[in-house]
């Protein structure tokens, strides 16, 4: 699907800094839509097990499975990890951009029809916009992984799942929605679709996906339909985002323990879509403030007989 053009404005204040630590040409490629030359990047030839993520804000991109020799001079991936990538018309009206969905750094460009592979699709991207992270002995990537919640107002699910110990960090935002890049003022008239969504980039290797979503299922109140608390409208709903079939899985598991244990989940399972960090105003926010929430708390919903 194509996307509206993306701006440099779109690169949210959160990576703003990151920008900041990139080389002179990292900066060119990811921000100014440059392009490396070809057969010069570092990655080209990579073909070990593992992920490639965005260099500017290291949310995964491309599996190494889907790399394929293409002998165009850049690495080339016939598949994306799902939505983790945006397309948009280029400037040039003939090609189609691609983009960090998470981020709006610049990638490459992706064409289709070629026949190269089965798939009949080639994600050309510069090796400056990549990192790669080698698949660990144990399956695991060594490096960050992230997951999308959503649980009413996001200032009080952020500040329970950042006390988890393996989460890194936790981040206020927006997903779900039809409009780019919404504000917060946007999202509570209605009228753009996103849920108060929050980010978790937490370490696989501390602390797993089931162990954040079962917390997320015990700081707020998966039965309420309209919102969380007092904090009614679409926005608040309860929801996970999940990225593939395995977290849909885990998701689904929880839910029965839940349903067995006599609760009515409202909770919705829906894929993953590009996330849109809130401002900094809306970050840490009950930790600059120094009180705790209002309508979220915890409550132990997965013991045996807890509910009725």
């Amino acid at each position: 699907m194509i996307e509206e053009s993306i701006m440099l404005s779109d690169i949210t204040t959160k990576y703003r800094q990151n920008i900041q630590n990139l080389t002179a040409f990292e900066k060119a490629v990811l921000v100014d839509k440059a392009t490396e030359r070809p057969f010069s990047g570092a990655l080209l030839n990579v073909k070990e097990e593992g992920v490639f993520v965005c260099k500017l804000c290291t949310a995964p991109l491309y599996r190494s499975k889907d790399k394929f020799e293409s002998h165009c001079g850049w690495p080339s991936f016939d598949d994306e990890i799902p939505s983790a990538v945006r397309r948009i018309p280029d400037a040039d009206g003939r090609r189609v951009e691609i983009v960090c969905a998470n981020c709006g750094g610049h990638l490459g460009h992706v064409f289709e029809g070629e026949g190269m592979t089965a798939k009949n699709t080639r994600h050309c991207v510069n090796s400056v916009s990549l990192d790669f992270q080698k698949q660990a002995q144990n399956g695991m990537m060594p490096k960050d992984a992230k997951a999308y919640v959503a649980g009413g107002c996001f200032w009080g699910v952020e500040h329970y799942l950042q006390q988890l110990e393996g989460v890194k960090s936790v981040i206020s935002g927006f997903m779900g929605g039809h409009v780019a890049n919404p504000d917060y003022y946007d999202v509570v008239r209605g009228g753009t679709g996103h849920l108060e969504t929050v980010e978790v980039c937490y370490d696989p290797e501390r602390i797993s996906y089931r162990e954040i979503i079962k917390r997320f299922f015990e700081i707020h109140d998966p039965e309420q339909t309209n919102g969380q608390g007092p904090d009614i409208g679409s926005q608040y709903l309860s929801a996970v985002f999940v990225s593939h079939e395995e977290e849909a899985e885990t998701v689904a598991e929880l839910i029965g323990e839940l349903e067995e244990n006599g609760y009515r989940v409202a909770t919705q399972v829906l894929p993953a879509s590009p996330f849109y960090a809130a401002d900094e105003g809306h970050q840490d926010y009950y930790e600059r403030k120094g009180t705790e929430p209002y309508c979220h708390g915890f409550v132990a919903r997965f013991d045996k007989g807890r509910k009725r």
